[in-house]
């Protein structure tokens, strides 16, 4: 897959992205990366390293929108090979039936998903990923976590607008304790 620029089709100018945030819900997919075992069960999380806007450090999803004419398997392979690298190796399901849909508020306290810029709804899938990672774009770095580790108060505090809880939720989905 190559990168995008603001010259590719579907793509918004910074400009028509704020009008568009301001006036209807934008679509996301979002993707929890895992590592699996023999029996696939998950072994491990893989938490993205990021900068913030304001220089504040955090742990995060891949995550990124669907383009307009984009089909969500397209945007959702564009999003890991980007914040992953290209030797990643993701197994996409083939049924693209997501574990959960999150809705994020620029206000807080309506769902346990926000985020300042928009009213959002992102498709949240569980990813398993075999090859070897690469963090790219604005990512620093990928951290694999154990399940447990994931879901610890420290790693949790570091996961802004709800993505610790999405965490929870991704393991409650295949069957793992959050506790």
């Amino acid at each position: 897959m190559s990168d995008l620029t603001d010259t590719t089709p579907g793509w918004l100018s910074q400009d028509e992205l704020e009008v568009a945030r301001s006036r209807m819900p934008i679509l996301y997919v979002e993707a929890v990366p895992v590592r699996v075992d023999d029996s696939g069960e998950v072994t491990k999380i893989g938490l993205l390293l990021r900068i913030g806007p304001e220089g504040n450090v955090s742990r995060t999803l891949v995550s990124g929108r669907v383009l307009h004419h984009e089909r969500v398997r397209d945007a959702l392979l564009r999003h890991l090979e980007k914040d992953l690298g290209p030797m990643a190796l993701p197994h996409v399901p083939a049924s693209l039936q997501p574990f959960t849909v999150a809705e994020y508020f620029p206000t807080q306290g309506i769902t346990p998903y926000h985020d300042p810029r928009q009213h959002a709804v992102s498709l949240a899938y569980i990813v398993p990923v075999t090859g070897d990672c690469r963090p790219r774009q604005d990512a620093l770095d990928l951290v694999w976590f154990d399940p447990q580790e994931a879901v610890s108060p420290e790693v949790q505090t570091e996961m802004p607008g709800g993505h610790g809880f999405l965490v929870r939720q991704a393991l409650a989905h295949v069957g793992q304790s959050a506790s």
